[in-house]
């Protein structure tokens, strides 16, 4: 039993699925809308707002921690562009929207978005 276990497997290791979720994270802010399964999009939801939520907090250490994370661009786009739309906004930076079965393996597929 999983009682009181948070978080995805995905049938990886724990390095390919960090490496999986950083990925996810980097197209959306870089692209701003990913179409992916709707469990990976629920778990990158997860880290997604929290690097949001760092970089709101501003100052150096949290922009290299961030660094650390993604791509020196998509740390920027985060730091110039993101913040100040979601200034105000105390969460919910995220949308995940539903699209049904893949036709090939019949996983369910979403799209998660940044909110505007």
């Amino acid at each position: 039993m999983r009682k009181k276990n948070k978080g995805r497997k995905f049938a990886r290791p724990r390095n390919q699925r960090k490496a999986l979720l950083k990925s996810i994270a980097q197209n959306l802010f870089l692209h701003e809308k990913i179409k992916t399964t709707e469990a990976k999009a629920k778990e990158a939801k997860m880290v997604i707002e929290k690097m949001i939520t760092r970089a709101k907090k501003g100052g150096l250490a949290n922009t290299r921690l961030l660094r650390k994370e993604l791509s020196i661009v998509a740390v920027k786009k985060i730091v110039n562009e993101l913040v100040p739309r979601y200034k105000t906004r105390k969460g919910g930076y995220t949308k995940i929207i539903k699209l049904g079965q893949r036709q090939t393996d019949g996983a369910r597929m979403a799209i998660i978005e940044l909110v505007k």
